[in-house]
């Protein structure tokens, strides 16, 4: 990842792709960023995270909740993942 930052959509999106080639599958999700409760070594403050889903469709998306709260960042993050992953397999559902 050599010129990428983590904790960037350009970064979750190599992640996905590279566990997708890897592994296999059809998809993959991938997360970044800082749960908390303090920020990361990048700069990024606690509650920031970038996701991304590679196949068939892929797409990635940063979220920012504004809390230092590790868990309820962490359950937030996990949710808006999941929720990218549902819309790119509806997606490519409507596509077939």
């Amino acid at each position: 990842m050599r010129g990428i930052r983590s904790s960037t959509e350009a970064a979750a999106r190599i992640q996905a792709k590279t566990v997708r080639e890897r592994l296999g599958t059809t998809w993959a999700l991938a997360e970044t960023g800082a749960a908390g409760p303090t920020g990361n070594r990048y700069g990024d403050a606690a509650g920031h995270s970038c996701f991304a889903v590679a196949g068939a469709i892929e797409a990635a998306r940063t979220l920012e909740t504004g809390r230092s709260d590790r868990e309820a960042n962490m359950w937030a993050f996990t949710r808006a993942a999941l929720e990218l992953l549902d819309a790119c397999l509806r997606q490519a559902g409507d596509k077939s």
